[in-house]
């Protein structure tokens, strides 16, 4: 029997998989497909995300593939710039630039590479999930081999349900989506650069023309990628046409230009799963919650979900953390979800009305020439674990910590905890609990200064790299905190 099985072996599953068995954790991951589709889809994601990829041990590789990204830009009809949103282009609190364009392609193989490398991953391809039935101890899975025809029975104790906007695991809970209102159809190209076009630019333009809204993304090497929306009367097979694209396309790029590498028509949501969880099966990523695709936030969100939960199956498979931990996922990721889905939606919006007063209120200033928006940072949603004093905006609690450089030759705090809980103290504190790494602030000066920063005398960062307390003393540590990090009265700390 397995620990966990993941259905579906997408960025979301293939992370979930690497966290879990650098944890030691049994993992089965099933996928339908024989092999990996080996052409475009996401082409954006953060510098948050980037620090999982350093946490899984693929990032510095990753770099080498990736774009990093300016910003974006609002045009008007004449080209002006309605809302102007720069992506800083210095490294940020996470360690990594604000904003990578890549190949999906090339994510997934350093993901899978990495996972093939784990002695607990088990991976089963071209199987198909067709029944799943939770016994109380255990679920048991039936997948059908598509190529030989025959149903294979496995059990594990938990189901992760990376499976996408039509997920079999949600169907299997019962869980219905809240649909937030947003639908709309567009065509997706992707083509091949045949010869340099620097005018292109690499900033991502979204051109905010009424009736047929448009987008131009920077993609890493020779990719380059445009979007259109649909019209009502118009059908998929119209309008991928090679003739329909080009004319699509003909005030930027030519077949003389570039070559079409991939066309296809994708209908966008926004929608949020009501239910993550039931008993022992869970759902991650798409199946969890369908955005817009304005933010590029869509498998960002997938991975997050993956960070967070993660760390919550492994502590309870070794019995360090009761089951009742994995009820805190939906209570911290739905709303953390729940604010790029709606920011996305308000974007969307904009795009197509050119609605300027929806743009000033997302503007950080107004300036000659347009306003700018800043990117978004929403809190994890309140959970016993995640409990802060105040409810004021700038209070810790809920957000992320930055990576902090504590050693020599730039090590981090990161490098040196990996994919554990960090607590950091004043004092020598030792933890009954192996998932979690005590450091005494007196051995790093960096640390110090974030305890004053702070005017605290604790921190806990958990493996997410989220905050979840601050207090003057551990005793003064909310009683469900205290409880799931088990100090010890006495003793000195190990590290």
């Amino acid at each position: 029997m397995f620990d966990v099985t993941i259905i579906g072996y997408g960025p979301t599953g293939q992370t979930l998989a690497n966290l879990l068995a650098m944890q030691g954790v049994s993992v089965l991951v099933l996928e339908r497909e024989a092999n990996m589709y080996d052409l475009p889809r996401a082409v954006h994601f953060d510098d948050e995300v980037m620090r999982v990829f350093q946490t899984i041990g693929i990032a510095d590789e990753l770099a080498k593939l990736l774009h990093i990204n300016p910003g974006m830009k609002f045009l008007d009809t004449e080209g002006r710039v309605l809302l102007d949103w720069p992506r800083p282009q210095e490294i940020t609190k996470h360690g990594w630039h604000a904003s990578y364009r890549l190949h999906q392609p090339d994510l997934e193989r350093l993901l899978r590479a990495q996972l093939q490398q784990q002695e607990t991953a088990t991976i089963v391809a071209n199987h198909e999930v067709v029944a799943m039935n939770e016994t109380g101890k255990s679920v048991q899975i039936s997948a059908k081999d598509r190529g030989a025809g025959k149903t294979t029975l496995f059990q594990t104790r938990y189901v992760v349900g990376c499976d996408g906007a039509n997920s079999f695991t949600r169907g299997i809970i019962g869980s219905g989506m809240e649909d937030l209102g947003f639908e709309e159809r567009w065509l997706v190209v992707d083509v091949l650069l045949k010869r340099p076009r620097p005018d292109l630019g690499d900033h991502s333009l979204q051109y905010c023309i009424p009736g047929r809204p448009m987008t131009y993304c920077r993609s890493p090497g020779i990719r380059r990628r445009w979007e259109a929306t649909l019209l009502d009367h118009e059908s998929e097979a119209e309008i991928t046409s090679p003739e329909r694209i080009w004319a699509l396309l003909s005030r930027w790029i030519t077949p003389q230009d570039a070559d079409i590498e991939r066309s296809v028509v994708y209908s966008f949501h926004s929608q949020i799963a009501k239910n993550w969880r039931q008993g022992s099966i869970m759902l991650a990523g798409d199946a969890a919650h369908l955005t817009p695709p304005f933010l590029g936030q869509g498998m960002c969100a997938g991975i997050r979900d993956a960070a967070n939960l993660a760390w919550k199956l492994a502590a309870v498979i070794s019995g360090q953390s009761d089951d009742t931990l994995l009820d805190s996922y939906q209570m911290e990721r739905e709303p953390h979800a729940r604010a790029y889905v709606e920011t996305a939606m308000r974007i969307g919006g904009l795009i197509n009305s050119l609605d300027r007063d929806t743009a000033l209120k997302m503007a950080v200033d107004q300036k000659e020439g347009g306003a700018r928006m800043r990117s978004i940072a929403p809190k994890l949603g309140h959970s016993p674990i995640v409990q802060p004093d105040d409810h004021a905006a700038d209070h810790p609690v809920g957000q992320t910590c930055g990576q902090i450089t504590i050693g020599p030759g730039g090590r981090t705090c990161d490098d040196l905890v990996g994919y554990r809980h960090m607590v950091v103290t004043r004092e020598p504190v030792e933890f009954e609990r192996g998932d979690v790494v005590g450091l005494c602030s007196r051995d790093y000066p960096a640390l110090e200064q974030s305890l004053d920063a702070l005017n605290a005398g604790v921190i806990w960062v958990r493996p997410d790299r989220y905050i979840c307390a601050v207090a003057p003393t551990v005793d003064a540590l909310a009683e469900p905190v205290r409880a799931f990090l088990k100090p010890k009265a006495h003793g000195s700390m190990l590290v």
